[in-house]
């Protein structure tokens, strides 16, 4: 039987020089991204009428597609217009994730080498709504780890790092977790399977030194400005599982859910803690009061 290829909410895609509904299909079995693995992308957020950073994940997908060898093709300032006009497709009532990619078409001088010339751009907006912050989440901590650069485009948000994600997101749901905590190679915590993270010790906002082995996120870097502005010592350090084991408040962020508390950690139980509100507070109240409406 055939997989139904349908896209699972209202879903819009700008390809070349047109809006088409659905999924459409881009992608053949020739093509160097199909089969090679040649695709970056990027997420950013649309909700309430705004979309927070979004000028900076335009410009990050761009550089991603540099990373992987390939040639981009739209200014950051054409993707965010191009953003604003998609989203005048939907109701306006359903949060919306933006994915600007580009993708390889063609091998260059060899078969698994992308050819930078066949580059191609795609901008696909989906209905998909905000993750529950006040849920929280349980993390583990997981077997699998993260690549250094020197094995795999680390400094790219490339489609083919995400198998090694996904790996870490399921073994953890086989445990019964959300989530997982993931070290890089000297065994230190990076990020979770989808996330960037945080601890909090006596006050003390801890987060992961960026290395170079996990994308050091958009969000990340606004949460850690704000709680800065706010009057909270924020401090990027290396980080073991013990660090954790002995922490006040964990919690997450990312382009999903923005910021979201980790209720578990193993077989421990932790609050949804007062700093992570807090800075769950301070990025809504900086993203509604400094984007256009």
């Amino acid at each position: 039987m055939a997989v139904d290829t349908s896209p699972r909410s209202t879903t819009w895609t700008y390809v070349d020089g047109e809006w088409l509904s659905g999924n459409p299909p881009l992608i053949g079995p020739t093509s160097h991204a199909m089969w090679l693995g040649s695709t970056v992308f990027d997420g950013a957020r649309w909700f309430d009428g705004i979309a927070p950073d979004l000028d900076l994940h335009c410009q990050r997908v761009n550089r991603s597609a540099t990373s992987l060898g390939l040639k981009p093709t739209m200014a950051a300032e054409e993707i965010e217009a191009l953003t604003w006009e998609g989203v005048k497709k939907f109701d306006g009532k359903t949060a919306i994730y933006v994915k600007p990619m580009y993708w390889g078409e063609h091998g260059s001088w060899s078969v698994v080498a992308v050819d930078p010339e066949s580059t191609r751009f795609a901008l696909c907006l989906f209905e998909a709504p905000m993750g529950n912050a006040h849920g929280g989440s349980s993390l583990t901590l997981s077997p699998f780890r993260r690549p250094t650069i020197e094995c795999m485009p680390t400094d790219a948000k490339a489609g083919c790092l995400y198998p090694n994600n996904a790996r870490i997101l399921n073994e953890a749901r086989s445990r019964g977790f959300d989530n997982a905590l993931v070290r890089d190679m000297l065994g230190n915590i990076a990020e979770t399977g989808s996330s960037n993270i945080f601890m909090v010790k006596d006050g003390v906002v801890f987060t992961p030194a960026a290395n170079k082995t996990f994308l050091a996120g958009i969000t990340r870097f606004r949460v850690m400005t704000l709680l800065r502005e706010a009057g909270f010592e924020v401090v990027e350090t290396t980080m073991t599982m013990a660090d954790f084991e002995a922490a006040d408040e964990v919690f997450t962020t990312g382009n999903y859910s923005k910021v979201l508390p980790v209720t578990r950690l193993d077989d421990r139980d932790l609050q949804a803690g007062p700093i992570a509100a807090k800075a769950r507070d301070l990025y809504m109240d900086w993203a509604h009061s400094s984007q256009d409406v």
